[in-house]
C-alpha cells in the first residue's frame, strides 16, 4: 500500500510541476496581425494615442488655448523607479524599475514600446466620442511642476500637472503624484466639453512590458525552449477571491464590475493594478505581435471606468510580498502562492532572513532544505520503520495471496484473504497506513516550497555559484537536474519496498520522468530537491543503520484454495 502512495504522490507532484509548461493554456494563435485589430481598430493612418477607439474623421483644428508648442518628456525619478512621461497626451511611455533588470543588464521597462504604433500607452483617455479621444491623446499638453523637464521625488510624494484647453471647449486635467517609494502612482482625471463632464476611461495600452514573461512559443515548445514562466494575464480580486484570465479567456470575458481591492494585468513577476479604487469596471483585450526567433509576444490591454472622482492609486512594480503588503495587505494574494499560501509565506520569510545572513540565495536554498529535512526526520523515520515492518511480512502476505490466486474478485471465498491479511498485520502489529500517513503529511510543505521558489521573486536575478547566475531560470548545462535524477534513483534503490517486481520498475521509472521535467525548472528548484534526496538517502542509511538489516522470513507453503461453487464452502487442492 505504502508504494502505491508513494507512487501516486510522485506522479501528482509531477503534474504540478510540469503544469505551467505542459498543461497551461497556449497563447492564442491568431496571426498577429488579426490579433491587433481584433484588440484595437486600426486607423487607416497611425495617429498619436487614439487610445483604441475606432477612428473619425478628423475634427477641424481649433484654436489651442491651454497647451504647448512643441513635444518634451518629463524624467520623474522616485527611490524606485524612472518615469518618463510626454506632453503629448500626458501619458506615461516608460516605467523603468531601478533595482529589477532585464537579459542584457538594463532596467525592466514594464512598459513596452514594440507595439503597433496605433495602441494607447498608460494614462491616456478613452471618451465616448472617436473624435474627441483622437483629438486629447494627441494634444500637446502644458505641464507644471516639473523642473527643465525633471521631477525629483526621491525623498518625498511629489505632483505633476498637465493642463489642454481650446476654443472648442475641450478642458482636460490630469495629475500625477508621484510617491517615493513602492512603486506607486497616484492618477486624477477631469475632462469638459464646455459644462458637460465627458467622464473619460483610462486606457492602459498593452501590458505588461517584461519580455521575458512575453515571449513564447506556447505548450510544450515554450517548455523545451526554456520559457517556463506566466504570460500576461488579467486579474482582479472580485467576491472575496482572486480572479486570473488567460489571454485566450478575456474575448469571451472581456467586462467585469465591481468594488475591486485591485483589478489590472499582472505576468510572472510584476503586475500594473489599480488598488483600493472603489466601484469600477475594467475592460480587457488581447493582442499578439510577432517576438524574435519565431515567438509570439502576448500582452493584454485594460481599459478602467471608476466611480469616483478622486485620485486612483496605481501599483505598478515587482510582486515581492513585503512591498505589495506595505501597499495594501489584499494586493499580496496576486503572488500565485497555490492552496497551500499559508505554508509559502512562512517558508519565504524564513528564506529572506537566511539570505541576510547568508548574502547569497542558492545557498540560503541549501541552509532552508536542510532545516525543513530535520523537522521533517522523525516522520520519516517513522516512515522507513513502517515500510521495513512491511517487507518482512511482505512474504507471507505473498503467500496468502497465492492461495486465494485462483478466485475471481466477486467470489465470496476472496472475503477470507483480506480477513488473513489483516489476522498477520494485528499478529506482527504492522499498521499498513503508518508508512503512508507520514509521506502524506509531507506533501503540502513540498508543494509550498514548490511555490516560494517558483513564484518569488527573490530569486530573479539572485547569483549562487560558478555557472548558475540566475536562481529563477534553468540550469544552462542541465548539471543540477542530471544530479536531482541520479540521486533520485539512488533514493529509490536505498528505500526499503514490499512491492512486485512491476511495481518496482515503475518506480525506476520516475527519476527519469521527474530529470526530464526538472530540465527546464528554476535551477533553485533543482538544487532544493537535489540536496533533500542526498540527505533523504543519508537518513535511510543511517535508519538502517539503527534498526539493522531486514530479517525476512522463508515463505511458508501454500495450497491454493479453490471455489466450491454455488456459495458452498471453499475446500483445499
Amino acid at each position: 500500500m505504502e508504494r502505491r502512495v508513494l507512487l501516486a504522490v510522485i506522479l501528482s507532484m509531477a503534474v504540478l510541476y510540469a503544469y505551467q509548461a505542459l498543461v497551461a493554456p497556449p497563447p492564442d494563435q491568431q496571426k498577429p496581425a488579426q490579433a491587433a485589430s481584433a484588440a484595437t481598430p486600426v486607423a487607416p493612418k497611425p495617429a498619436p494615442e487614439t487610445s483604441g477607439v475606432a477612428a473619425a474623421p478628423a475634427l477641424p483644428p481649433a484654436q489651442t488655448l491651454v497647451a504647448e508648442t512643441g513635444e518634451r518628456e518629463i524624467i520623474v525619478e522616485t527611490a524606485d523607479v524612472q518615469a518618463v512621461l510626454s506632453n503629448r497626451g500626458a501619458r506615461v511611455v516608460h516605467w523603468r524599475l531601478k533595482h529589477y533588470f532585464d537579459d542584457q543588464g538594463k532596467p525592466v521597462d514594464l512598459i513596452p514600446s514594440d507595439v503597433p504604433g496605433d495602441q494607447p500607452s498608460p494614462f491616456a483617455l478613452r471618451l465616448d466620442d472617436a473624435q474627441l479621444t483622437a483629438r486629447v491623446n494627441g494634444a500637446l499638453f502644458r505641464t507644471s511642476g516639473d523642473q527643465n523637464g525633471r521631477l525629483d521625488a526621491t525623498a518625498e510624494a511629489r505632483t505633476l500637472q498637465f493642463d489642454y484647453q481650446d476654443a472648442a471647449g475641450v478642458n482636460v486635467h490630469k495629475e500625477f503624484r508621484f510617491e517615493p517609494r513602492d512603486f506607486l502612482v497616484a492618477f486624477s482625471v477631469s475632462a469638459k466639453l464646455g459644462d458637460r463632464d465627458l467622464r473619460p476611461a483610462i486606457a492602459w495600452g498593452p501590458a505588461l512590458g517584461d519580455a521575458g514573461a512575453t515571449a513564447t512559443k506556447g505548450g510544450l515548445a515554450s517548455f523545451f525552449s526554456g520559457s517556463v514562466v506566466q504570460p500576461p494575464q488579467a486579474i482582479f480580486h472580485q467576491d472575496g477571491k482572486v480572479v486570473r484570465l488567460a489571454s485566450t479567456k478575456v474575448t469571451s470575458e472581456p467586462a467585469h464590475e465591481s468594488d475591486f481591492p485591485f483589478a489590472g494585468v499582472d505576468d510572472h513577476y510584476f503586475i500594473a493594478a489599480a488598488v483600493r479604487a472603489g466601484k469600477a469596471r475594467v475592460d480587457y483585450a488581447a493582442l499578439t505581435v510577432p517576438g524574435p526567433d519565431d515567438t509570439q509576444r502576448q500582452f493584454l490591454i485594460p481599459t478602467f471606468r471608476f466611480a469616483k472622482g478622486t485620485a486612483i492609486k496605481f501599483f505598478i512594480g515587482p510582486k515581492q510580498f513585503d512591498t505589495l503588503r506595505r501597499v495594501d495587505a489584499e494586493l499580496v494574494r496576486a503572488i500565485n502562492f497555490g492552496i497551500f499560501g499559508f505554508i509559502a509565506v512562512p517558508l519565504l520569510e524564513i528564506l529572506k532572513w537566511l539570505n541576510g545572513y547568508i548574502g547569497n540565495y542558492g545557498w540560503s536554498i541549501i541552509a532552508l532544505t536542510i532545516l525543513l529535512n530535520l523537522v521533517l526526520f522523525p516522520l520519516r523515520h517513522k516512515s522507513v520503520v513502517a515500510m521495513r515492518k512491511m517487507q518482512v511480512i511482505q512474504p507471507q502476505i505473498k503467500a496468502i495471496q497465492d492461495r486465494y490466486a485462483n478466485l475471481s474478485m466477486t467470489d465470496p471465498a476472496k472475503q477470507k484473504m483480506n480477513t488473513e491479511v489483516m489476522n498477520l498485520y494485528r499478529e506482527k502489529g504492522v499498521n499498513p497506513a503508518s508508512g503512508c500517513v507520514p509521506m502524506l503529511l509531507q506533501f503540502p510543505l513540498l508543494y509550498a516550497m514548490y511555490a516560494v521558489l517558483g513564484q518569488g521573486i527573490e530569486l530573479r536575478g539572485a547569483d549562487f555559484v560558478l555557472w548558475i547566475h540566475d536562481l529563477s531560470q534553468h540550469d544552462p548545462y542541465y548539471i543540477t537536474p542530471l544530479l536531482m535524477g541520479a540521486t533520485l534513483v539512488w533514493q529509490t534503490r536505498t528505500t526499503p519496498t514490499s512491492a512486485d517486481p512491476a511495481q518496482q520498475k515503475m518506480m525506476m521509472f520516475m527519476p527519469v520522468m521527474m530529470t526530464a521535467i526538472f530540465l527546464r525548472l528554476a535551477s533553485g528548484l533543482a538544487i532544493y530537491y537535489l540536496v533533500g534526496n542526498l540527505w533523504a538517502v543519508g537518513q535511510q542509511y543511517f535508519t538502517n543503520w539503527m534498526i539493522g538489516p531486514a530479517a525476512v522470513p522463508a515463505p511458508p507453503a501454500t495450497r491454493k484454495i479453490k471455489s466450491a461453487g454455488g456459495g458452498k464452502t471453499p475446500g483445499a487442492q
